[in-house]
């Protein structure tokens, strides 16, 4: 188990929960070192003193806030754990409410929260239970890393998980990205939802990061001095979709055949439109005028003809 990043207590309202805060993630990433080509020396990060050249130690250097230029006021930790904060050692937990009302955009790091001693086994697991009843989620406040952050919390499995989440005016407004208003047909849409269901998956567990694989593959490689492997061949970049309708067609087909399916009858058939009373009306009135000129016109006549012989 990783060690605990915080420790203190679920607040809400009168109820406390000693808690332990624990990473629910870990990254996998392969990180670099940067080096001496000519040598290979490694390059470090050194801090400095701009005034006297000195490199310092950890505990030589101090936390400031630049108010000014060239002037800058000290704050240390004891400043910090000193502010009248309720969230100081506390997760408060503010408001409960639907899970489907957060933006999941707003979601961030995740932690779980362990009941920290027998004291706080029958509080934590009244907390999880009562979310889990309710189907609603718990927004929470708590300051870490010198400021105040914005939780939720949550139920996975037998455990509570915070999720700490972004204030409103982190999120930056999207209606500069988005397109100028486009028509579709209902057609195309109808098409993009069985792409979406031939797509389908209850489960999403089995996918893997091959581009980390790759990469440790290449690594291997060459520390044991060996060519590391290359691609086949280059991937021709994918070019301008001019008919949407073929190339929902052709994913339709591309996705069965991934999953085994046949793709003889992967066709996106267009759905006839929808009637509308415009439409209605018009075709009422084409009918009545094609019945009244139908009356006007007079019959031929056909009488004394000789009926053509076959």
């Amino acid at each position: 188990m990783p060690r605990p990043v915080w420790s203190g207590a679920i607040s809400f309202g009168l109820v406390t929960i000693p808690i332990k805060v624990l990473p629910a993630t870990e990254n996998r990433s392969i990180s670099f070192h940067q080096f001496h080509v000519e040598d290979g020396g490694r390059i470090r990060t050194r801090k400095v003193c701009e005034i006297d050249g000195e490199q310092l130690r950890g505990d030589e250097i101090g936390r400031g806030y630049e108010v000014s230029k060239d002037t800058i006021v000290e704050v240390t930790d004891e400043d910090l754990d000193s502010m009248p904060l309720p969230t100081a050692k506390a997760i408060e937990i503010v408001a409960f409410v639907p899970a489907d009302s957060i933006d999941p955009v707003r979601i961030g790091d995740s932690y779980y929260l362990a009941a920290d001693g027998a004291v706080a086994a029958k509080p934590y697991v009244l907390l999880r239970q009562a979310l889990e009843r309710s189907a609603k989620v718990a927004v929470a406040k708590f300051a870490w890393h010198n400021r105040e952050r914005l939780g939720l919390l949550r139920i996975k499995e037998d455990a509570i998980v915070l999720h700490a989440m972004r204030w409103p005016d982190e999120i930056r407004d999207p209606a500069e990205l988005t397109p100028k208003p486009i028509e579709l047909d209902d057609e195309e849409v109808d098409a993009a939802i069985q792409l979406m269901e031939t797509m389908a998956a209850d489960d999403i567990s089995g996918y893997t990061d091959h581009y980390r694989e790759a990469l440790e593959e290449v690594i291997a490689a060459k520390a044991a001095g060996k060519t590391p492997p290359k691609a086949e061949g280059e991937q021709e970049p994918a070019g301008q979709v001019v008919d949407l309708m073929a190339a929902l067609n052709a994913s339709v087909q591309a996705a069965k055949e991934a999953r085994g399916e046949s793709g003889e009858h992967a066709t996106v058939h267009e759905m006839p439109k929808k009637r509308t009373a415009k439409t209605t009306a018009a075709k009422k009135s084409t009918a009545a005028a094609k019945k009244t000129a139908a009356k006007k016109t007079p019959a031929k006549k056909t009488a004394g003809r000789k009926p053509k012989s076959a």
